[in-house]
């Protein structure tokens, strides 16, 4: 099978009248439903972001390839396929491995890079999900340094140089170097905004220890600033990182520890590539009780909150008759 990009999209009906009117669509990635969480727990936390994003007043697009076809919007049947589907069957497509997944049969899940080609080829400006991808710990080597550097670095920081969106989410996942990652996100011409604290938000914990590049008051003036971005056209995406609700999240130090622990147990059983990032997510749960799983739920669902949010203000912002 051949075809553009644009060939290979089946984007659903609600989503397609949604974008055809000017009104707010959001789109959310499956890889969180496939690799990042149990059953039932992964589609119940699927449908509460769909849901969130609705209550928001935008359209949910949660994106996912199968049999050859980049699916823009999910029905609830087709979350509750990929949320069961036999441990192995669902591959993790990145835009490294976006063209086996689409010339391959059955389900395909896709990470914040696949997600978001598909959502621009759609035409959509949001995307949330729970935590970029980055630099991994020892990617880089370092001071004192006694392996080789890995080069461990996610495809998702080159797509948010090169895939001009919104992007929103509690920050790097903990278990990378972050400040590695922003330093790649700066060289790259990504800006990085947190909003309502200087911090840059810790993914299950809401300060990473680190000041953000920049901050925002609150949800508003981070639409503003990012639709600002968008329009200068420099063709990169925009982060915009919202802590995890207060209730949910994990103590700094504790989420800080948990995540050194995990990273130094992968490197000493030789867990890395793709497996490595849920193998550190499942160990930091085990490590926590579960706790971070709970952190990790409700981030999730903040994230597509305050996307809907975003892309409310900016659908509200523009003028009849154009997009």
């Amino acid at each position: 099978m051949t075809g553009s990009l644009r060939d290979r999209l089946s984007i659903h009906p609600v989503v397609t009248a949604a974008l055809a009117a000017g009104r707010p669509v959001v789109a959310l990635e499956s890889t969180l439903i496939s690799h990042g969480l149990p059953y039932p727990a992964n589609v119940e936390v699927a449908r509460a972001s769909e849901a969130a994003v609705r209550e928001s007043g935008a359209v949910p697009a949660t994106v996912a390839i199968r049999d050859g076809r980049l699916l823009v919007g999910l029905d609830d049947a087709e979350l509750e396929v990929l949320a069961t589907a036999p441990s192995g069957s669902v591959l993790k497509a990145a835009r490294p491995s976006l063209v086996a997944a689409l010339t391959r049969g059955g389900w395909s899940a896709t990470t914040v890079s696949a997600t978001m080609i598909a959502a621009h080829a759609a035409g959509i400006k949001l995307f949330a999900t729970g935590g970029i991808g980055g630099v991994h710990r020892g990617a880089l080597g370092g001071p004192g340094a006694t392996e080789r550097p890995t080069f461990d670095i996610s495809s998702d920081l080159e797509e948010l140089a090169r895939t001009p969106m919104i992007v929103v989410c509690a920050g790097p996942k903990a278990i990378l170097d972050v400040h590695a990652t922003l330093e790649v996100l700066e060289t790259r011409g990504v800006p990085v905004v947190a909003v309502g604290q200087e911090d840059l938000p810790g993914f299950t914990a809401r300060s990473s220890g680190i000041k953000a590049p920049w901050s925002v008051p609150d949800v508003p003036a981070a639409a503003d600033l990012a639709a600002a971005h968008l329009a200068l056209g420099l063709g990169s995406a925009i982060v915009v990182c919202v802590p995890v609700p207060a209730n949910a999240a994990l103590p700094d130090d504790v989420a800080r520890r948990v995540a050194e622990q995990a990273a130094r147990e992968a490197e000493e059983t030789g867990i890395n590539g793709p497996a490595l990032t849920p193998w550190l997510l499942a160990r930091i749960a085990e490590i926590t009780d579960g706790a971070s799983v709970r952190a990790n739920t409700a981030l999730i669902v903040n994230d597509a909150r305050v996307a809907g949010q975003i892309a409310a203000r900016l659908s509200a912002a523009v003028p009849p008759g154009r997009t």
